[in-house]
């Protein structure tokens, strides 16, 4: 009993350390980007991060498959420049508005998904995208194939000019924060054990007496909330919202930076996200090559980093300490 107590009192402080290492190159890369990377391009960066975090939360640690994430990141941007652009909100108010909206969408969305399961969860949440992509496309303030143009930055409480490159930079790393720290909470709450547990077994969650259904809801709005919070973040860095963010491809996208990074670990969905964007942003050159480059990378890394970039590192240092 005692060795078995001492082994897993090892693991943990391992898991600990690594933890911990990863906190502070996450932190370091945060805020020291805009010393070597174009102030524009981190931003994109840190978007896609929380938009593939908000993902991991759902799969990763619920074991729900969505082809339909896309809807809740490009509504939110959307919606998020109109109420800048034309209700005349400060920044944080449409950016919380944005959010808000995807919020709402997760329920209704998430309300009819969440009685199927498999793949048949998964063909609904695609479905429902597409109809709110088919409105992104007609709705008369979208502007339609054009998208939604001229979104202003504005002032942040009104003191700080958001046109200034770093200081839109800093307020994009404080969302991507904040959003990031409350997935992390959210996954070492009592709420997220019992996320976990749905994931290994659900009949037996189920057995154990947990509302299954109303746990799997609520990750789905907290899921389709943040991805909003990302989509309509990165609505104000460019200054625009298009048909692009609303279209299935991108809902792939989100799905490819989770399993790369690493499906279910914390740190995982960020290296995912800032290899595909830069790789996206490096090969641009290709055209439409760069999908089937990206797609090679893939499977290469899928035949030989089965647990994702993060989940093999983990593994190999697990390996090298024992």
């Amino acid at each position: 009993m005692a060795a078995s107590e001492r082994i897993v009192g090892e693991s943990r402080a391992h898991r600990s350390g690594v933890n911990l290492v990863l906190w502070a190159i996450l932190i370091l890369f945060v805020l020291t980007a805009p010393a070597y990377i174009y102030p524009v391009f981190a931003m994109q960066l840190l978007c896609f991060a929380l938009f593939a975090c908000a993902f991991n939360l759902l799969l990763g640690f619920t074991g729900l498959l969505s082809f339909g994430h896309a809807a809740f990141f490009g509504a939110a941007a959307y919606v998020t420049g109109h109420v800048i652009k034309i209700w005349g909100l400060p920044p944080v108010a449409g950016i919380f508005v944005g959010t808000a909206v995807a919020a709402a969408l997760g329920y209704v969305i998430g309300s009819l998904a969440i009685r199927r399961q498999g793949i048949y969860f998964a063909m609904i949440t695609l479905a429902l995208a597409q109809i709110i992509y088919f409105l992104g496309l007609q709705l008369p303030f979208t502007g339609g194939e054009n998208g939604l143009q001229g979104i202003p930055r504005g002032h942040l409480f009104g003191i700080f000019d958001l046109d200034r490159p770093l200081v839109m930079y800093y307020f994009v790393a404080a969302i991507f924060m904040i959003g990031f720290l409350i997935i992390y909470r959210t996954i070492h709450s009592p709420f997220g054990q019992v996320l976990k547990s749905i994931r290994e077994n659900e009949a037996r969650a189920l057995s154990l007496g947990y509302n299954v259904t109303r746990f799997k809801l609520i990750a789905f709005i907290i899921s389709a909330a943040l991805s909003g919070l990302a989509g309509a973040t990165k609505s104000v860095v460019f200054q625009f919202a298009s048909l692009t963010d609303l279209h299935w491809q991108t809902s792939g996208e989100v799905i490819l930076m989770t399993l790369l990074g690493g499906l279910g670990t914390i740190f995982g969905p960020v290296v995912g996200a800032i290899t595909i964007v830069s790789l996206q942003h490096e090969l641009s050159s290709l055209g439409s090559w760069v999908n089937v480059v990206i797609g090679l990378i893939f499977i290469v890394c899928v035949l030989a980093f089965r647990r994702g970039i993060v989940g093999e590192l983990a593994r190999l240092l697990k390996t090298s300490s024992m």
